[in-house]
């Protein structure tokens, strides 16, 4: 019998708070993801800090090839970011993104050439730097209109750039992850920008952590603005 049964049984039976049909998949993916693993530790752990939410979006975003995509490297006005917040990430993205952006400490970043971009990009070439370990808000986030994607960075609305179906399955799944595990583990998100500026101002892996963690309301209002966004798509 397998030991992760008890996990497997939680996720049958939790929401995530997004749309029913977005949720269904995340479960599934999540519940798949959990049956593959040996370990019930290392499954709950992999819940816990959004590995497998990651790789149930991943897996998701992979069976997909959007047309007529304006995206391409130096185009980073999707890079401006709004806000103090930048985007929901997991802990194990946070973890990545730290790792790749810390050894680039002291560096001019981003912010060098615009006060709201991520703190992740080139400021001369606007590539990014961490780019293979980019969460998914930045993997699903495309456009098919560079003049759109301008308009948006500059607090206009315009048609072109969007968020990709997967971006909200992965949403789903980490709020699955978090109802499942409700009362034995912690389940954080954290905000990009945070994470980003922590990293590349030379913070320890704990104090970027600390910096970026969100409270657990601002998941549950992301979920709201994901099946609110479904719902108008």
């Amino acid at each position: 019998m397998s030991k992760t049964l008890p996990l497997l049984d939680r996720l049958k039976k939790v929401r995530s708070g997004s749309a029913p049909a977005v949720t269904d998949g995340a479960q599934r993916g999540l519940m798949a993801y959990v049956a593959a693993q040996s370990d019930v530790g290392r499954a709950t752990k992999e819940l816990a800090d959004g590995t497998a939410a990651t790789g149930v979006g991943r897996v998701a975003l992979s069976g997909l090839s959007p047309r007529g995509l304006a995206c391409s490297n130096g185009c980073a006005f999707c890079c401006i970011l709004s806000g103090d917040d930048g985007g929901t990430i997991t802990e194990s993205e946070a973890v990545a993104l730290h790792r790749a952006l810390s050894p680039l400490s002291g560096q001019p970043d981003g912010r060098a050439w615009h006060p709201d971009a991520c703190p992740s990009l080139d400021p001369e070439t606007r590539s990014c730097r961490a780019y293979d370990a980019r969460p998914m808000i930045c993997r699903a986030y495309v456009s098919t209109d560079v003049e759109a994607c301008k308009a948006v960075s500059e607090g206009q609305a315009a048609n072109g750039p969007g968020t990709l179906g997967p971006y909200h399955t992965y949403l789903a799944a980490i709020g699955l992850s978090r109802a499942a595990l409700k009362g034995v583990k912690r389940v954080s998100t954290y905000a990009l920008s945070k994470v980003a500026a922590a990293a590349v101002d030379g913070a320890s892996l704990e104090d970027t952590l600390a910096a970026g963690r969100h409270a657990p309301s601002e998941l549950e209002a992301e979920l709201k603005r994901s099946k609110r966004d479904l719902s108008r798509s």
